[in-house]
């Protein structure tokens, strides 16, 4: 049997969906294929970028990606997780023809206000957060 395929979408594919994706890869890439997409892909989020290599994983040479995309190439997914924040879930893209739809809300690294150092700590609080509901999600479908 192949790997069970996932996608992480948020509105910009810049932070969120992208540290779900490297989570899942890198915890349990061997039973499951991650991918990442935004509705309006922006650019990758630098301060993601510095917390997921203080972490031990380099997304620096990342892309942000469509979900259009992989809906006109015809992709399909076992699962898709949403995982934009409450506020925006709204505007959070739905992905047709998938066999299970999930939402699991973070706050948004780019709506963050303060100083560098504030916002650095809150993003570092995401990616754990991100870390562990992928920690928990992989066990609870062992």
């Amino acid at each position: 049997m192949g790997k069970i395929k996932v996608l992480f979408v948020c509105i910009h594919n810049s932070a969120r969906s992208q540290m779900a994706e490297a989570w899942l890869n890198h915890l349990c890439g061997d039973r499951f294929e991650a991918r990442s997409a935004g509705l309006e892909p922006g650019s990758l989020n630098p301060i993601v970028v510095q917390v997921m290599k203080e972490a031990g994983i380099d997304i620096s040479h990342n892309k942000t990606k469509s979900v259009f995309d992989f809906f006109k190439a015809g992709d399909i997914f076992s699962h898709v997780i949403t995982v934009c924040d409450e506020s925006s879930a709204e505007r959070c893209p739905l992905f047709p023809g998938i066999a299970q739809r999930l939402h699991w809300s973070f706050h948004d690294p780019s709506t963050l206000t303060g100083s560098q150092e504030e916002k650095v700590a809150a993003i570092r609080k995401i990616r754990d957060d991100i870390k562990n509901a992928i920690m928990k999600w992989c066990t609870s479908l062992e």
